[in-house]
Order: C-alpha cells, then sequence, then structure tokens
C-alpha cells in the first residue's frame, strides 16, 4: 500500500501536533508538512504537492475557503478534506462549492478521520452523515423551486434561469443587491467583508448571465424572490 502524504493545515499549534502524533502512527499515512494559514496553505501545498490537505477553516491569515478556492484553481488536483469546528451549513456548503473533497467536524471520532482520509485519497467524497442531511435538504428545496419556476412564464421574454442555480447565500446576497442595499451594507448584515460580497455578487452575475445591478433587480421581481415596488 503506497503511503499517503498529508498536508496539516490550522493555526492552533496543539491541534496541530496531536493530529501529525495521531495520523504517523496510523498504517500508510505520514504527515509531511504544516501550514498555521490559508496563505501560508496555499503556497506549500503547490511547493510540496501533498496528497491530501487535511484543511481547517477560520484563520487569521487567510482561511481555508480562500486557500482552497485558490489551491484548486492553480491545481485542481489538489485533494482538500475540511476538519474545523464549525458545524455550519454555510462552511459546509462553500467548502463543497470551493472543490472539498471532504468535510469533518473536530468532533468527530479519531477513526472516522481515518475512514475519510483513506476514502478522499481513493477518488470519493467523504461528508460527515450528521451533515450531509443538508445536502438533501437543499436538494429537496431547490427541485421544488425548479418546479414552480418551469411553470412560471414571463411575458415579452424568454423564462430567466431558475433561482435554483445560486446557493442559499447568493440568493441572500441577490435578494440584498436587489433592494438597493451596498456590498458594505450587505456584508454587515450578514457579517460578512465587503470584498465576500464582491465575490458573491461576480458569482451570482456570472451563473445567470447578467451584467448590471439594474438586470439583476429585473431579475429578482421576475422570479418572485422581491416585490415590484
Amino acid at each position: 500500500m503506497e503511503t499517503i502524504r498529508l498536508m496539516l493545515v490550522d493555526d492552533h499549534e496543539v491541534v496541530r501536533t496531536g493530529l501529525k502524533t495521531f495520523l504517523n502512527s496510523q498504517p500508510g499515512f505520514e504527515v509531511i508538512a504544516e501550514a498555521s494559514s490559508g496563505s501560508e496553505a496555499v503556497k506549500k501545498g503547490l511547493e510540496i504537492r501533498p496528497d491530501i490537505i487535511v484543511m481547517d477553516i477560520a484563520m487569521a491569515d487567510g482561511d481555508g475557503l480562500e486557500a482552497t478556492r485558490s489551491l484548486k484553481a492553480v491545481w485542481p488536483e489538489t485533494i482538500v478534506l475540511a476538519l474545523t469546528v464549525h458545524e455550519d451549513k454555510y462552511y459546509f456548503m462553500e467548502m463543497l462549492a470551493a472543490g472539498a473533497a471532504g468535510y469533518l467536524t473536530k468532533q468527530s471520532a479519531a477513526d472516522e478521520l481515518v475512514q475519510a482520509i483513506q476514502a478522499v485519497a481513493q477518488g470519493h467524497i467523504y461528508l460527515q452523515p450528521a451533515l450531509a442531511r443538508w445536502l438533501l435538504e437543499d436538494y429537496q428545496r431547490l427541485s421544488d423551486i425548479a418546479g414552480k419556476a418551469s411553470t412560471t412564464s414571463v411575458a415579452g421574454g424568454p423564462r430567466p434561469v431558475g433561482l435554483y442555480v445560486l446557493s442559499e447565500r447568493e440568493r441572500q446576497v441577490l435578494e440584498l443587491l436587489a433592494r438597493g442595499m451596498t456590498n458594505k451594507e450587505i456584508g454587515l448584515q450578514l457579517g460578512l467583508s465587503p470584498k465576500t460580497i464582491a465575490r458573491h455578487r461576480e458569482r451570482i452575475m456570472g451563473k445567470l448571465d447578467l451584467h448590471s445591478r439594474t438586470a439583476l433587480v429585473r431579475y429578482a421581481i421576475k422570479t418572485g424572490l422581491i416585490d415590484a415596488a
């Protein structure tokens, strides 16, 4: 069996030390690198090219979400397994959208971490069972939205792309943009930075093939996301 080469990314040294000691004790695992921030993870990851990167999310200098996006953009074969304290649907969905192959919370049992690493190393997706329900819930909800959208025509033009193409967070941002709020105001309401809101806006426009705030407002009205004034 080939050894699985691992890189650990966490801003707490005691966590990295504990993980390294445990994982190095497992047959077929070897921790070859560590990073304490997202920016360091990107730099070392691209230099060393480990088989799997075990990635924390919330870190001081560049979070794991941005690091995962950056790594996947430059090195699409990167395998990232999120290991975080966040049992949070937003982070769960965003990490998967960024390209993570798995998601576990730090409350997971040690043997589950081993199973997750082995699974993603074989090309599978590993989601902590207690969290995977979110995918089913979203699928059911988006299927309902898509069904409603398919029966709704728009006078004078083609039917708009359904809201189901947007994530829950993107729909929140779209609604607030359509109500005339600035990136800064939306960020304050949602607890995100203006830069993050700007990225959401770019992705929304790309998914919907719309290129102005006016077009976004018209779309939000047509799909019933907001009421016409």
